[in-house]
C-alpha cells in the first residue's frame, strides 16, 4: 500500500476526497490530513508520504510555498495540487516547484481516479527498478566500479585497468533512451544496433542509471563503428519507420583519453540528454557539437519585458493577418530560447504566460468574434507536458492560424480595409503612421499619401475621428469621468482631449454630455 496525505483547509473537501474513490482497492492507504499549510509541511517532512494532495489556498502557508519548502528540504513524494480556475498564477508556481499533477475544483471522480492510478504505476516502476538495480549492483562489484568512474567517485589508485578491461587509449560515453515517450520499452541490444560480430561485450560497458542505459565505449574500433553508425542518421537522413534507430534517442559525450576523464564524457552526455527539448523534429541523436559553450555569456529571455514585447508583436501581426511574419517571429523566438540561460521548466512557464497574454489581448479586442480559444487550464496542461519546443511552436502556429481565420476582415481583402480595421480595434493605443506602415509592407510616406487619397482625410485625422466618436459613445452611455474617457480612447492628456473634442464637436465633453442628457430626458 502507498501512503496518502490530504491537506485542505475545508473539512468537507478532505472528507469528500476520502470517499470519492476506493483508495484501498487501488493500492493506497490514507495516513493523515491537515487543515493548514504549516501542519502539512511538518507532516510531509517527518513522514514522507508517497502521495500528497495539497490545496493551493491554505492558512499559515499557502500550498505553493509548502511545495517549494518541502522540495528544498528533500521531499521526494508525489504531489497533486488542488486549485480553482482563478488560481492560475498559483498553479504556475506549483508547476515550477515540482508538482507532479494538478486538479481543478470541484474534483472530478474519474479524473482523480485516473491521476492516482497513473501515479501508482509510476511508483511501482520506480520501486521495481530500484530493487532490481540494487540487487544487480550488490551481486556485481564490477558494475559498482564502472558507476563510480562515471560519477567521478572512484578510487582510481585501487583500479587495475587490465583486470577491469579498461586498458584502452580512448573512451566515449553514450546514453540512449526510447525516442517516443509513449513507446514500449526498448527491445534492442546495443551490439545488435551496431551490427557487430564476435564478442563485442569486451568493447563496451553497460549500466543502468536513472532508468537510462549508459554505455562506456572502449577503444578505437567500437568508437569508429559508433561514429559510422551515427553518420547514417543526419538531419536529412531519417531512420526508416519501425527500424531499431527509429525507436531510440542517443546522446554522446566527447572522446577522452584517460579513465579519470570518463566522467567528463558522461557529464556531457547527460547535459545533452537534458537539451533534447530543443531538438528538431525526427532528430534521433545529439552530440558534443550541440552543447552550448560554457564560456559564452547567456542571458535569461523569460522576463516580463520580453513577454510584453512578444505579446505586442504577436497581437499586432494577428490583427493584420501576417502569417508569414508570425512564423518568422516564432522561429526567432525558438532560436533565442534555445540559446538562453533559462531551463526547460522556466521556458515552458514563459511560453504559457505568453500565449495566455496574447489570448487575453485578442479576446478583449475582438470580444464579439467567435474565437474557439482553449481554456487557460487546457493551455497550461498542454504546454507543461510537451517534450519538445518545436511541438509547442507548432501549437502556437495552429492557434494563430485559427485566430486569424476567426477575426477575418471587415469588408474586403484590400490592404486599406485591413488598416482601417486595425485602427478601429486599436484606437485606444498610441497609433502612429510610422509604426503601422511596416506592418502592412509600406513606408510611412507612401502609405500616408494612399490613405489620404482613398479615405479622403489624413491618417491622424481619421484616428482622431474614431477616437472622438468612441468618446461620444462613452459620454452618452457611461458615468466615467472625462479624464477616464480620455484615457480609454487614447488621449493621455485630458487638456489635449478637450482641445480635440471641441475641434470636432464644437463643444466641450462635459457640455456634450449635459446636452445629450437634456435631449434624451435623462
Amino acid at each position: 500500500m502507498y501512503s496518502v496525505f490530504i491537506a485542505d483547509d475545508e473539512n468537507i473537501i478532505r472528507e469528500g476526497i476520502k470517499c470519492i474513490i476506493d483508495w484501498n482497492k487501488i493500492g493506497y492507504e490514507i495516513v493523515g490530513e491537515a487543515s493548514n499549510g504549516q501542519d502539512a509541511l511538518d507532516y510531509m517532512l517527518k513522514n514522507n508520504p508517497d502521495l500528497t494532495l495539497l490545496d493551493v489556498r491554505m492558512p499559515k502557508i499557502i500550498g505553493t510555498d509548502v511545495v517549494k519548502q518541502a522540495r528544498e528540504a528533500g521531499f521526494t513524494g508525489k504531489i497533486i495540487i488542488l486549485s480553482g480556475f482563478t488560481d492560475f498564477k498559483y498553479t504556475q508556481a506549483a508547476i515550477k516547484y515540482g508538482v507532479d499533477f494538478y486538479l481543478t475544483k470541484p474534483i472530478d471522480e474519474e479524473e482523480l481516479l485516473n491521476t492516482v492510478t497513473e501515479i501508482k504505476n509510476e511508483l511501482d516502476e520506480i520501486n521495481n527498478n530500484d530493487n532490481s538495480i540494487s540487487m544487480y549492483y550488490f551481486s556485481r562489484t564490477r558494475e559498482l566500479i564502472i558507476y563510480d568512474i562515471l560519477q567521478n567517485t572512484a578510487e582510481y589508485s585501487a583500479i587495475n585497468p587490465e583486470n577491469m578491461n579498461l586498458n584502452y587509449d580512448i573512451f566515449q560515453v553514450i546514453i540512449y533512451e526510447q525516442y517516443s515517450h509513449h513507446d514500449q520499452k526498448i527491445k534492442y541490444k546495443f551490439s545488435d544496433l551496431l551490427n557487430l560480430s564476435g564478442n563485442t561485450t569486451e568493447q563496451y560497458e553497460s549500466i543502468n542509471i536513472d532508468n537510462n542505459e549508459v554505455l562506456l565505449l572502449k577503444g578505437e574500433n567500437i568508437i569508429n563503428k559508433f561514429d559510422h553508425f551515427i553518420s547514417h542518421y543526419k538531419e536529412n537522413n531519417m531512420p526508416q519507420k519501425n527500424s531499431p534507430m527509429d525507436t531510440l534517442f542517443i546522446s554522446h559525450g566527447s572522446i577522452v583519453n584517460n579513465i579519470k576523464d570518463i566522467h567528463q564524457s558522461y557529464k556531457e552526455a547527460k547535459l545533452l540528454l537534458q537539451r533534447r527539448f530543443f531538438c528538431k523534429r525526427s532528430q534521433h541523436n545529439i552530440g558534443i557539437n550541440e552543447l552550448p559553450n560554457p564560456n559564452e555569456k547567456k542571458e535569461s529571455l523569460c522576463n516580463s519585458e520580453t513577454l510584453e514585447d512578444y505579446t505586442t508583436t504577436f497581437v499586432n501581426l494577428l490583427q493584420v493577418g501576417k502569417k508569414n511574419q508570425l512564423n518568422e517571429q516564432l522561429e526567432l523566438l525558438s532560436e533565442k530560447l534555445t540559446s538562453s540561460s533559462d531551463d526547460v521548466g522556466r521556458i515552458k512557464l514563459f511560453l504559457t504566460d505568453l500565449f495566455i497574454s496574447v489570448k487575453d489581448n485578442i479576446s478583449h479586442l475582438y470580444h464579439n468574434s467567435n474565437i474557439d480559444f482553449l481554456s487557460n487550464s487546457a493551455i497550461i496542461e498542454f504546454i507543461t507536458h510537451q517534450y519538445y519546443l518545436y511541438r509547442i511552436m507548432k501549437f502556437y502556429t495552429e492557434q494563430f492560424d485559427m485566430i486569424i481565420d476567426s477575426i477575418g476582415n471587415v469588408s474586403s481583402d484590400s490592404i486599406l480595409d485591413n488598416i482601417i480595421h486595425y485602427i478601429k480595434h486599436n484606437y485606444m493605443n498610441d497609433i502612429k503612421l510610422e509604426t503601422i506602415a511596416p506592418m502592412f509592407g509600406y513606408n510611412n510616406s507612401y502609405l500616408g499619401k494612399i490613405f489620404n487619397q482613398k479615405v479622403g482625410c489624413g491618417f491622424n485625422i481619421f484616428v482622431d475621428t474614431i477616437r472622438i466618436q468612441k468618446s461620444k459613445e462613452l459620454l452618452e452611455n457611461s458615468s466615467l469621468k472625462v479624464y477616464e474617457i480620455a484615457e480609454k480612447v487614447g488621449y493621455h492628456n485630458v487638456d489635449y482631449f478637450h482641445t480635440k473634442f471641441k475641434k470636432y464637436v464644437n463643444i466641450s465633453p462635459a457640455e456634450y454630455r449635459k446636452q445629450y442628457k437634456k435631449n434624451n430626458n435623462q
